[in-house]
This record gives structure tokens, C-alpha cells and sequence, in this order.
């Protein structure tokens, strides 16, 4: 009898296994068939029209574009910039990431104003956001270009320490930490599999796919956005947009995706 209902025990067992696999590989075919039937579309691409429109668009209290906002490589060179980012800045006297740098060139050189800017820096159904725009029209200018984070300024490797310490410390309610999800492979939260994020093949994986356009809400999403939504979801105070701590995660993320191929913005759940 005992041998039975062991029998029995291990075909529940296997038929959950089963079932589990089943529901993991239906999510993730279901998201692959709809990034095919976009083909070659992404739509992504309609931030990119508005972030390039809003790059080149003299506005603001002075009248100007953004041709004069230097992402790193030079004033109004987009091209190949997101892959070298988050990076020192001399005239900020910072590290900065790509959002936190579009603050300083949309209120420095276009003279906006910085509370009114980060009322809208997520876009919400027909309230658009211009950061994101901005954000993708830059980081679709990376495209196919190789990450390349210099940690050489004594800042930038301040910003990576405080970065990785941050991806370790824990709080909360649940006492979870950034690693508690992304610190060993085959985690997953519901059916989504969670990438390992200090290995590089994961980190490369997450990071050079994001910021995308993501299915489940009909709008594009930042890194700024992913990293408060991880916040959010760790029942953790607001991470404050641009601030150090957000700008220490980035650099921490993109200097392990080091070597990795941007292909952003992607199309995700």
C-alpha cells in the first residue's frame, strides 16, 4: 500500500513539474510569437520619432534644441552613447546616468523646469512622458555598439561600489535585496524567469535589452522606471529618480554587462 501511495506521490509531483514547465515555455512562446508578428516593427519606434523630434526642436524658455547637451562623447553625438553610460560628467561635477543627464540638458541649455519635468517622467496612457522619448530616440542610437563603462574616475568607481552594495543590502518587510532575486540562476517570480545578474551572460542579457516597450502596460519603460518598480516591488521607500542610490545600480548593472551587444529598445512581457 505504502508503495502505492509513493507511486502516487511522485506522479503529482511530476505532473506539477510537468505543468510548470508548460506554463513557462506557453508564456515565454507566447511573448516571442508576439515580438514576430511585429516582424521588423517594434513600437518602440513611436517614442524614438518623438524623442528624435524632441531632440532636435528648438524649446524651452531659451529656444533651443538639444544639440549642445554632450551625453559623453561630445555635444549632440547620440550615437554609441547609452553603451559608455552611466559615466563622469566634469561639468556637473557627477556621475550621471542617461536620465539624469537629460535633466541637466533639457533645464541647463532649454532652461525647463526640473519639478515640472519629473511630474511627467513616466508616461501613463495619453499623458506622454518626454524623458522616455528622449530616452529611446538615444538608446536605439546604440544599437548594435558593445558596452563599455569606464569605471577609471575615482566617482564612477565610488558610484559601482556603492551600486553593488546596494544590489546586496537588505530591507523591507520581506527582507529582501536586489540579489535575493537576481543573485543565482533559476529564480523566477510567478512564471518570469529572473536573469542572474552578477553573472555576464545574465547581466548582459538584462541590461542591453532594456529600456523597452512592454506588453502588459502599452507604454516604453526606462531603466529608472525598472529599478523603482524592483523598489516597488521589495515594499521598499521610493527610490528617488536620478538620485545616487539609482545612478549606483545602473553603474553597477552596466559595468557586469560589460562586453554585451545593445539591443534596445526591445519589446517585453
Amino acid at each position: 500500500m505504502k508503495s502505492i501511495y509513493g507511486c502516487i506521490r511522485g506522479l503529482l509531483l511530476a505532473a506539477c513539474c510537468v505543468t510548470l514547465a508548460w506554463a513557462q515555455s506557453s508564456t515565454e512562446e507566447a511573448i516571442a510569437e508576439y515580438r514576430a508578428m511585429f516582424g521588423d516593427e517594434n513600437p518602440a519606434e513611436l517614442w524614438q520619432i518623438r524623442g528624435e523630434e524632441l531632440w532636435t526642436t528648438p524649446r524651452g524658455p531659451k529656444n533651443v534644441a538639444l544639440a549642445g547637451c554632450d551625453l559623453g562623447l561630445g555635444a549632440g553625438i547620440v550615437t554609441g552613447a547609452y553603451a559608455q553610460l552611466p559615466r563622469w560628467f566634469e561639468d556637473t561635477q557627477r556621475v550621471q546616468d542617461l536620465e539624469s543627464r537629460l535633466v541637466s540638458c533639457l533645464t541647463d541649455l532649454q532652461g525647463l523646469d526640473e519639478a515640472e519635468l519629473l511630474k511627467s517622467r513616466f508616461g501613463d496612457g495619453a499623458k506622454k512622458s518626454d524623458l522616455e522619448a528622449l530616452t529611446a530616440y538615444i538608446v536605439a542610437a546604440s544599437r548594435g555598439h558593445t558596452m563599455s563603462v569606464s569605471i577609471a574616475h575615482p566617482a564612477a568607481q565610488a558610484a559601482y561600489d556603492l551600486g553593488h552594495g546596494v544590489f546586496y543590502y537588505r530591507a523591507g518587510p520581506h527582507d529582501f535585496s536586489c540579489a535575493t532575486c537576481h543573485g543565482e540562476s533559476g529564480k523566477r517570480i510567478r512564471l518570469q524567469v529572473l536573469p542572474k545578474l552578477l553573472d555576464p551572460v545574465g547581466a548582459r542579457y538584462a541590461y542591453t535589452s532594456w529600456p523597452g516597450y512592454r506588453v502588459s502596460q502599452g507604454e516604453l519603460r526606462t531603466m529608472e522606471w525598472r529599478l523603482q518598480d524592483c523598489f516597488r516591488q521589495q515594499r521598499l521607500p521610493q527610490l528617488r529618480y536620478g538620485s545616487e542610490v539609482a545612478i549606483g545600480l545602473t553603474m553597477f548593472l552596466a559595468k557586469n554587462a560589460e562586453g554585451g551587444i545593445m539591443t534596445a529598445p526591445n519589446i517585453t512581457r
